[in-house]
């Protein structure tokens, strides 16, 4: 599978093309166009337990989408609800596996297999719900996020700060922490208008968007006439 980013960063589409007989699978929802003869199928990937814990846990949908190519291949386009980036990550012997925050996954190539993890009571606390989208194997993953995307590369030691809202996605080699954005009495977060952080320490890769989805849900809900 051959991934093409256009229309970014506000409006990103990925176009994913396949060769012969070649399948995807993608979040349910997240097809925008295919070419002709495209084969759709839906099922609940790797059975009815695993599809509850994408679901119920990883905050995915419990039906995954296969797209399969006709003989003569094939083309399918995905994009995101909100408007904003997409970003492809490559797994191969060398990265076999990352870790995606909820809503942030939208398709793979075949060989790369799509589960929840727990993410620790760190991600809790952060307000990820504690379990992370968990992809494994060798191929694409296509990601999406709400507003431009950022790549933070870190050497071996190298720290950062990212607010709990803004990250999108980091490699399984990155330590993290959780603690309030400003240090020391809770009343200073709370003045300061920032909440919770993460503390990211390399090396890794860090994927953050500049747009934060529950600022977004704040602000529509407290539009008068709006009910919670």
């Amino acid at each position: 599978m051959r991934v093409e980013v256009r229309h970014g960063p506000a409006f990103a589409a990925a176009r994913c093309t396949l060769d012969p007989g070649e399948a995807m699978r993608a979040e349910s929802g997240a097809m925008m166009a295919h070419s002709a003869d495209v084969e759709i199928t839906a099922k609940v990937e790797g059975g009815i337990m695993r599809g509850l814990k994408r679901s119920v846990l990883g905050g995915e949908s419990f039906f995954q989408t296969t797209f399969t190519a006709p003989d003569r291949g094939g083309w399918v386009d995905v994009a995101t609800a909100l408007p904003g980036d997409i970003a492809n990550v490559t797994l191969t012997p060398e990265v076999p596996e990352f870790l995606l925050t909820r809503t942030s996954w939208l398709a793979n190539s075949a060989g790369v297999q799509i589960d929840t993890r727990w993410g620790g009571l760190r991600n809790l606390v952060g307000g990820e719900g504690g379990f992370l989208v968990h992809a494994s194997g060798q191929g694409e993953v296509i990601m999406g996020c709400y507003g431009a995307l950022d790549v933070l590369d870190l050497e071996a030691g190298e720290q950062v700060v990212v607010d709990t809202g803004h990250v999108v996605a980091y490699s399984p080699a990155i330590t993290f922490s959780t603690r309030r954005a400003a240090r020391g009495r809770t009343i200073a977060s709370v003045t300061s208008g920032e909440g919770l952080v993460f503390d990211f320490t390399g090396p890794g890769r860090v994927l953050i968007q500049t747009r934060n989805p529950s600022a977004l849900a704040d602000f529509i809900t407290g539009l008068p006439g709006v009910r919670n």
